[in-house]
């Protein structure tokens, strides 16, 4: 089964790629897209009940193929934004479009896009070292810190299927590629705690087809490293797998036929990153995993 699972990952609903997003006809509306939300007024809005750190990928990032290169990166919607306004914290999302769980905590780490959209877009809060020392750094300076969530390895499989001669198959590198994943993000949350010792997320992947078998079996395998280091530094995980897939089961296990991913213009079906309503089922997935004083507030 391992050797169908990353070439099965090119096809997953969050393997997040290098490529920029390609612009929308000018003037046209575009579809799937959530409004924007203003940054000062999502500060203001969340200031009283604490601060709220988002990090990972393009999923949290909220990015969306429909937005023209270089909009506003308060344009780019995602879970974090909705779960801010729910729980009423004030957000800071250092997400950032292909970051890999080796490039997080090092400049010299691999990467599937990250670094080349820093400099040519805006993230939705900028930083000049990695997303990992940005983290520490806004940890030390914000003791009412009530939430850390993140998302992250996706990339990494998908780099060794993008470098590999026989796209990753191998049991071998897909073992490997997952044990560098779990070093990594083990070292990532040691730091972390470090600083911090409140509420930590990890937010599973989820798939774009159910029906698929390899990616259901590639995607269960990367949120089993993520999940056994989360929850040894005392996080929790955030389960966005089954909700997805209850709710595609009946569109015959498509993520996009239920609408939870965005819908691409002319019949090209969906991209894979989720649609505002299944933005949604990621913030309730993050809900769902807090302690429950925490969700009785939500």
């Amino acid at each position: 089964m391992l050797r169908r699972v990353v070439v099965a990952l090119v096809s997953l609903g969050v393997l997040i790629g290098a490529g920029l997003p390609a612009a929308n006809a000018a003037g046209a509306p575009a579809v799937g897209v959530a409004p924007a939300v203003s940054a000062a007024a999502a500060r203001a809005d969340h200031d009283r009940g604490g601060e709220f750190l988002a990090r990972g990928d393009s999923v949290p990032f909220g990015y969306n193929p429909l937005l023209p290169v270089g909009s506003d990166a308060s344009r780019y919607v995602g879970y974090p934004e909705l779960l801010a306004r729910r729980l009423d914290l004030r957000l800071t999302n250092l997400s950032c479009p292909g970051q890999t769980a080796s490039g997080f905590g090092s400049l010299k780490g691999t990467d599937n896009g990250c670094f080349p959209f820093r400099s040519l877009a805006a993230l939705h809060t900028p930083y000049s070292r990695t997303q990992l020392d940005a983290a520490l750094s806004f940890l030390r300076s914000h003791p009412r810190t009530r939430l850390v969530t993140i998302m992250i390895g996706a990339n990494d499989l998908l780099l060794c299927a993008h470098s590999t001669a026989d796209g990753c198959t191998s049991p071998a590198e897909v073992g490997g590629v997952l044990a560098s994943v779990g070093a990594d993000l083990t070292a990532t949350l040691k730091e972390i705690r470090k600083v911090y010792s409140g509420p930590l997320v990890a937010v599973s992947y989820y798939a774009t087809n159910f029906a698929d078998k390899p990616s259901v079996a590639a995607i269960g395998a990367l949120n089993g490293v993520v999940a056994q280091v989360t929850t040894a530094f005392g996080g929790r995980v955030a389960d966005s797998f089954t909700p997805f897939e209850r709710r595609s089961a009946g569109h015959g296990g498509s993520a996009c036929s239920a609408g939870l991913l965005i819908r691409l213009p002319a019949g090209l079906g969906c991209d894979i990153h989720p649609s505002p309503a299944g933005a949604g089922v990621l913030a309730e997935a993050v809900v769902r995993a807090l302690p429950r004083e925490r969700q009785a507030a939500a």
